[in-house]
This record gives structure tokens, sequence and C-alpha cells, in this order.
């Protein structure tokens, strides 16, 4: 079971735990009950920004909290000390700016180290912006997979690009505002321009918006550099077409001229194609010097 084996129970008499804190996405509102309670009992919060974290403290109305930057370039030196105070039975709560740590932010390398040195970590659930965009987005909720933001430039960019063109499942992005409009046209040129988006904009603020179409008029729409945060759901690509008599022929044709048998030109075939293996097999008994039947 590897060595984090048990890590999830707790100790008798000893309370401490890394603690993931969602936090509201726009509307404090949203800020649950339990994130104030674990923000007081906290020996120290782990956040993004100080300052921001700061003004959610003020208005949750909690004093005197010990706040640490933890970003991209602090988080695996926060480490030691945030295991240190846990070892000593306190509690670490981490945040990050909005949402839920660890989701396109910082959070995992310390989850790691946690989990590594023995220790609990636990999490206050609430807001994700993926899945507010996606279950107001209109498009299939019943499976979908999660991108997070897309390689700026780049072959990396590109292998990307193709890979949600042929995503089944619908398919969730962040994008900034000044990339989107280039984004919403990469994505029309790779999945064609009637695929159908929402953008999410400003979720559960006061100017929040749901622009739902094709990938080509949200990227006419997106022309006109919209502001804030935003989301990107992505219908899933339709099922590709069934291959056609003739083109399973042709391509067990392909397969028999280079030497191999029937049984196996046909799974070759059906793999490729993506046809059934009995299907391939019944047709290659029509090709002449392909297959003989059985008597």
């Amino acid at each position: 079971m590897g060595d984090r084996a048990g890590r999830d129970d707790r100790r008798e008499g000893v309370t401490g735990a890394l603690v993931l804190v969602a936090t509201p996405i726009g509307n404090l509102g949203d800020l649950p009950p339990r994130a104030v309670e674990e923000f007081s009992a906290a020996a120290l919060i782990c956040c993004e920004d100080t300052r921001r974290t700061g003004r959610l403290l003020a208005h949750a109305g909690v004093d005197g909290a010990r706040l640490r930057r933890v970003d991209d370039h602090t988080e695996a030196r926060a480490a030691a000390e945030v295991v240190d105070l846990i070892a000593a039975g306190q509690r670490v709560v981490l945040v990050s700016d909005a949402g839920t740590p660890g989701v396109s932010d910082p959070g995992a390398r310390l989850v790691d180290a946690v989990l590594d040195a023995g220790h609990d970590v636990t999490v206050v659930p609430g807001p994700v912006a993926a899945v507010a965009a996606l279950v107001a987005s209109g498009l299939p909720t019943d499976r979908f997979v999660f991108e997070g933001f897309l390689p700026r430039k780049g072959r990396e960019r590109t292998l990307r690009l193709r890979a949600v063109a042929v995503e089944p499942r619908t398919v969730v992005l962040y994008e900034s505002p000044n990339r989107i409009a280039a984004t919403l046209g990469a994505l029309a040129e790779v999945c064609g321009p009637e695929r159908r988006a929402t953008v999410a904009r400003e979720i559960t603020k006061l100017h929040e918006e749901f622009v739902r179409g094709s990938l080509a008029e949200l990227a006419a729409w997106a022309s006109d550099t919209p502001k804030g945060e935003i989301v990107l759901v992505v219908e899933g690509a339709p099922p590709p077409e069934e291959a056609s008599d003739d083109e399973v022929v042709e391509a067990l044709r392909a397969e028999l001229a280079g030497g191999s048998s029937a049984r196996d030109a046909a799974d070759a075939v059906a793999a490729a194609l993506g046809v059934g293996r009995r299907r391939a097999y019944q047709l290659s008994l029509g090709i002449p010097g392909g297959v003989t039947p059985p008597s």
C-alpha cells in the first residue's frame, strides 16, 4: 500500500494537520463557516497574497492570524516549517487567492511534503471556478476533463489544442482575458467553428456573465477584450464516423499484402479503424487471394 498507508487515521491527542480551505471566487458570502473556524485555530495560514488573504480574514472577523506567502517560488521552502508545526500538534491552513488551493494554484508540493512526513491533510470544501462554470454552461456534465491553463506558445500548445479537439468529454479550461480571443480562435480552427462552448466570466461577482455559442461566435465576441477571471467550457468531440466497407477492405488489402495472415490482418484493421473484428474478418473473405473460406 506504500509508505503513506494509514496516515489519514487520527491519532489520539494529536490535532496537527494541513487544512486546505476553499475561499470565495468572487462573492465573499460564499465563505463557509468551517473556514472561519479553521482560520481562527490555525498556527499559520499559507497564502498566495498576504494582503488579499488579510482582507478576507478581516471580512471573516479573524484577527491576529500569522500569514506566510506560499507561491510557486516559495512553496518548497515553506514545507519544512509547515511540517514542523504540524508535528508539534498545530494546524496549518493553506488557501489560494480564490477557489480551492491546488487546482491550477500552489499547494500540491506542500500536500506531498506533509503526507510524506506522516501527517494528516484535510479539506474544507467550497468554491471551484471550473465546476461552477461547467454546471452553468449548458454542456454535458456527466463526463468532463479539466485542462487548466493551456501553454502560451510552441509545440506543447499545439499538442494540447489537438488533444482538446479529439477529447470526447466536455473540456474545462482557464484563460486570461488578454489571451481568450486567440485561444478561442485556435480552438475554432482545430475543433471546427461550430463546436459549442461557453465563456464564464467573473463568476459570482457583480458583473457575472455566461456567453454561450459556437467557438467562432465566441471568438468574435472576445475580440473586444473582456475583463475579469475567465473559465472556458468546450463541448466534447463528436464520435468518429464509422469506416465504410471500402475503407476496411482497402486497409485489409494493405495488411495482407504485407504478409499478415487473415486473422492478424482483421485484428490490426479492427484496432486501427475502430470496427468490429468479426466485421473485418468477414470482409476479408471477399478479397481475391486473401482468405479461403472454410469448406
